[in-house]
């Protein structure tokens, strides 16, 4: 069945007759009568009655009718849907992102863009891990993501920020010199540290300067972290801006020896998107994300 042949039933039906059917759709009678043949041989039912005064839907074909043209006008919608799309008056972006991103920088950034395109909606993904946006832009679920670099060569990435690892200690800690040592930290053993597969670069270079340091990485939550170590019971090892907000009682140090997580905008590289995803791209790469995590911390 082909939309040449509904466009035909819909014409004929409404004009009477296959001659004034063809001029409407700009083709020849013949066309038109081989195209409604056609579709009647193809259904097994008469759709008209022809006769000297014209031609008049059958029974059959006054249901068909019916449902020729709720096909055609979901075409019409289904094109005028793809045009909205293709420009910046309509159409929706969906950007995946793990928690702290997603709460502390990613609203600040979607109100901005909606202020200039207000009909394109926006659509956060919020995952547990870099590794579930990544799974996301893999199976087409996201348009965009928030992931660690350095990543895999399918994705596209531009960097946004460098957010510092820092040490969280009690309220009462007290540490033995002018600067804090991987011995302070490991002192409220086990450590509480970012959980899998967040955390990887975190435990990799906690393996390499601090070997000594007994470790846990069971809790998924960074503000259950944060409030275990207010409370005194423990102390954390955090990305900065995953541990905010931060009680004004928790005592926050950088490492003995540094260690930032890099974050980008990744996009899977060869996709198709719509320009309204281009467009917020741009924006994003433009927007100050190191201004904004300063002033949330």
């Amino acid at each position: 069945m082909k939309l040449s042949q509904l466009r035909a039933v819909v014409a004929v039906a409404e004009r009477g007759n296959f001659s004034e059917a063809a001029l409407e759709l700009q083709l020849s009678q013949p066309a038109i009568s081989h195209a409604i043949a056609t579709l009647e041989e193809e259904l097994g039912v008469p759709l008209f009655a022809r006769g000297r005064h014209g031609a008049v839907l059958t029974p059959a074909g006054e249901r068909i009718l019916y449902h020729a043209r709720q096909a055609l006008q979901s075409l019409e919608m289904m094109q005028r849907e793809a045009n909205l799309h293709k420009g910046l008056h309509g159409g929706h972006i969906r950007i995946a992102s793990f928690r702290s991103v997603a709460t502390h920088l990613l609203p600040k950034a979607i109100a901005k863009f909606h202020n200039q395109f207000p009909e394109v909606g926006v659509t956060i993904i919020e995952c547990l891990a870099y590794t579930d946006v990544e799974q996301c832009l893999r199976e087409g679920r996201a348009d965009l993501g928030i992931t660690y670099l350095p990543t895999r060569d399918e994705f596209e990435t531009w960097e946004i920020l460098s957010d510092e690892y820092v040490a969280l200690l009690p309220p009462e800690a007290k540490i033995k010199g002018l600067k804090i040592t991987w011995e302070d930290i490991a002192a409220y053993s086990p450590v509480l540290l970012a959980c899998l597969p967040c955390g990887r670069p975190l435990h990799n270079h906690i393996k390499k300067v601090a070997p000594f340091m007994q470790t846990s990485a069971d809790i998924q939550e960074d503000s259950t972290i944060v409030s275990l170590v207010n409370q005194g019971l423990k102390a954390a090892i955090l990305p900065r801006l995953a541990a905010v907000p931060i009680p004004k009682e928790v005592q926050v140090y950088s490492l003995p020896v540094p260690i930032e997580r890099v974050m980008a905008i990744a996009m899977l590289s060869h996709a198709l998107h719509v320009p309204a995803v281009f467009t917020f791209l741009e924006m994003l790469k433009k927007f100050d994300f190191y201004t904004l995590a300063k002033a949330t911390y």
